[in-house]
């Protein structure tokens, strides 16, 4: 039967409907997924000097406490405190007036004992005294020349003189104190600052890895330039003159469990005083195919493990467990996981996840992708 027009309308409007709604569910359908694209460095292997930092303190390189070797009273002090004073330079007076006259006294005393013992050399010739007689005046004459000495001795103590070159500390007397030989406290104390001492301690721990680590080969021994030391200030400047390793100690600190090494530095402008806190750098191995890599693409999970992503030779991410042993300026020296020609990916790492097929391209957030063969390794 023919359709009533308003029907076949409806109808015709409906499927009309139908097929549009068809259209445009086509028309938005998603595109298809873009790979991820992400920057990566290529490691290389490398030489790299380790270097241990270790704190330390300042020492002089000498100390001489000034004390009297006569008694008697202080006439003078003759030197700026806080000065410099060469060695033999005099520092004190002692009031010299009662060895003077003990010097004299000595003088005529062995004067006269010179005098008769000459005499009786000639009467014991001719028997005119007897051989005892003539001994016993050239004991005489020998005992007053020893008297002589002694009291030139005494009169020369009485100027107080410095044993060393260096800077002399504070006076602990002042003219008209009464002084006497062989005192506990000293009058001044001397310190020669150039050179100077740095004593730095290192933890038995560190040293015994690093020499297990040279004796399984994986370190070498950094050669002469392992006695050479950097010297960091207070301040984090590092010191303009390089020292030398002048010895370790050959027993540990029960302690605090570590060992002293002892370093020498030139210091003609006197920029290290003793007592100042420092750290000295230590060359202590080179370590041959050395992996740095750069801090951006090492990431820690819950359990505090370092892990990385690299992209295998199929353009898949790789997750990998690392040994980060310390940092090296912005980047790490891993010793297991990563190995060299790896591309390790440092930008787009929250996009990409193990297993994703990826578009790699060169890292633009890294600055210098080799890094020196150079580096720090502080010591805790």
């Amino acid at each position: 039967m023919p359709m009533k027009p308003a029907f076949a309308a409806l109808v015709s409007a409906i499927a009309l409907a139908t097929l549009s709604l068809a259209g445009c569910q086509e028309a938005s359908a998603p595109p298809p997924a873009q790979t991820p694209k992400v920057g990566v460095v290529t490691l290389q292997p490398q030489a790299f000097t380790l270097t241990t930092e270790l704190p330390g303190r300042t020492s002089a390189y000498r100390i001489a406490e000034v004390r009297p070797q006569v008694d008697g009273i202080i006439q003078k002090r003759l030197f700026t405190e806080g000065s410099e004073v060469k060695a033999g330079q005099q520092l004190y007076q002692i009031d010299p007036s009662v060895y003077s006259a003990t010097f004299k006294s000595a003088e005529a005393s062995l004067a006269s004992a010179q005098s008769l013992a000459s005499r009786y050399k000639t009467l014991v010739v001719d028997q005119a005294v007897s051989k005892q007689a003539y001994d016993e005046a050239r004991a005489a004459s020998l005992q007053a020349e020893a008297a002589l000495e002694k009291a030139r001795i005494d009169l020369r103590y009485t100027k107080v003189l410095a044993p060393i070159s260096g800077r002399v500390g504070r006076s602990a007397v002042t003219e008209g104190a009464l002084v006497s030989n062989g005192q506990a406290n000293a009058l001044a104390t001397i310190q020669q600052l150039d050179p100077i001492y740095v004593d730095v301690t290192q933890s038995t721990t560190d040293l015994l890895r690093l020499r297990k680590e040279m004796a399984d080969g994986q370190l070498e021994k950094s050669g002469d330039k392992s006695a050479k030391v950097t010297l960091i200030l207070e301040d984090g400047s590092e010191y303009s003159q390089k020292g030398s390793l002048e010895f370790s100690e050959v027993s540990v600190d029960e302690g605090t469990g570590s060992v002293t090494l002892r370093a020498v530095f030139p210091n003609p402008d006197h920029t290290l005083l003793p007592g100042m806190f420092v750290h000295a750098r230590l060359n202590s191995a080179v370590k041959q195919e050395a992996i740095l890599a750069p801090q951006q693409g090492i990431t820690r999970d819950l359990k505090g493990q370092a892990t990385a992503l690299v992209v295998n030779a199929e353009n898949k991410v790789e997750l990998r467990q690392l040994k980060a042993q310390r940092t090296v300026g912005d980047r790490w020296l891993v010793s297991e996981g990563l190995n060299p020609g790896d591309r390790l990916i440092t930008e787009g790492l929250q996009f990409v996840r193990p297993g994703a097929e990826v578009e790699a391209s060169p890292a633009t957030n890294v600055a210098n992708p080799q890094a020196s063969g150079d580096g720090l390794a502080k010591s805790h």
